[in-house]
């Protein structure tokens, strides 16, 4: 709560139960079990305008035997610009003391009740990499400002987000949904998708699904876009072995395609290709513009793109999806 005890207007009450009890669900649905607790220090200073954040520990986490690792780290983004971003270091054991202060800067005091940190617990494995536990949005509107705040965070695990969960930071923290149109598309959250994969070493089947968009927007006219996804492969020099695109979705800023492509890639071609994922918003027969694009493969667009890839390889055919955030063109 803030000082005086009051929320912001923009905010329900149930997000502010989600942000400090175990996690009030759009449909009063328990988390099956939690991922653990993670211990967490705010300290604001207006002066300076910046948030300092320190990871302290994390408890009651994942076991050895289901986690399959006893060696972890928290990634912490603030949002929903997703700009600043920083990790903890690696530490084992059941209770990882972290103790890392991470600072998040040119945060002005105006600004805290509509962000919030999202705090992420990760599996590090020397092998296969890293593999998302659980997760916790801390809002800003509740730290006292110029005190120290301690706050218990309950980390949902990984298995009860939703993809519609893991983006209620978006859309929560943007503004709340009786903004008007013009309000809530200049300060919506940036453009993500949903995107599953998995590949097939015995058949060379690459499979890739579009599953679903976030926070699409017109840029020149207010009102939702008609946007389609297209998917290129290409070869080690850059040339096109590839293409479709999925149909139309209409007038639908956060649009559910739900459509799988195959693609034919043999084992050993696996780590030259380069998958390349387009948004465009199609504003008349003639007329497009791309929303932003993601690439994977052997020219990554990012960490969170390379590091998808890497867990589809070491998924045995079994489907790995994330959210990533779109690249503008």
């Amino acid at each position: 709560l803030n000082s005086n005890g009051g929320f912001p207007s923009s905010f329900s009450w149930q997000e502010h139960n989600e942000v400090n009890s175990v996690p009030a669900h759009h449909g009063a649905r328990e988390p099956i079990c939690k991922c653990g607790d993670l211990d967490v220090i705010f300290n604001y200073k207006a002066s300076s305008q910046k948030l300092a954040v320190t990871v302290l520990e994390a408890r009651d986490i994942p076991d050895k035997d289901r986690s399959g690792v006893n060696t972890w780290q928290v990634h912490i983004v603030l949002m929903p610009s997703k700009k600043q971003r920083s990790k903890t270091s690696v530490q084992r054991g059941p209770i990882p003391m972290f103790k890392d202060k991470i600072t998040f800067s040119k945060l002005e005091p105006e600004e805290l009740s509509s962000h919030a940190v999202r705090f992420r617990l990760y599996a590090v494995h020397k092998v296969i990499g890293e593999k998302m536990m659980g997760e916790q949005l801390f809002y800003l509107s509740n730290i006292n400002q110029e005190v120290e705040t301690k706050v218990t965070l309950v980390l949902e695990p990984r298995s009860n987000l939703s993809s519609a969960d893991s983006q209620l930071s978006l859309s929560a923290i943007s503004h709340s949904d009786s903004a008007s149109s013009t309000q809530s598309l200049s300060h919506g959250g940036v453009p993500e998708l949903l995107v599953g994969l998995s590949y097939n070493a015995t058949t060379g089947r690459l499979s890739v699904e579009m599953i679903k968009g976030s926070h699409f927007r017109n840029l020149a006219i207010n009102r939702p876009p008609d946007t389609y996804g297209k998917l290129c492969l290409l070869n080690s020099v850059g040339q096109e072995m590839s293409r479709c695109k999925t149909s139309i979705r209409r007038g639908q800023p956060n649009p559910v395609y739900k459509e799988t492509f195959i693609f034919q890639v043999a084992l050993f071609q696996l780590s030259d290709v380069t998958l390349m994922i387009s948004i465009y918003n199609r504003r008349s027969m003639k007329r497009k513009e791309m929303i932003g694009w993601i690439s994977m493969g052997q020219n990554s667009s990012g960490e969170e793109e390379q590091s998808h890839w890497q867990e589809m390889k070491e998924s045995k055919g079994t489907q790995v999806c994330r959210w990533h955030t779109l690249l503008e063109s």
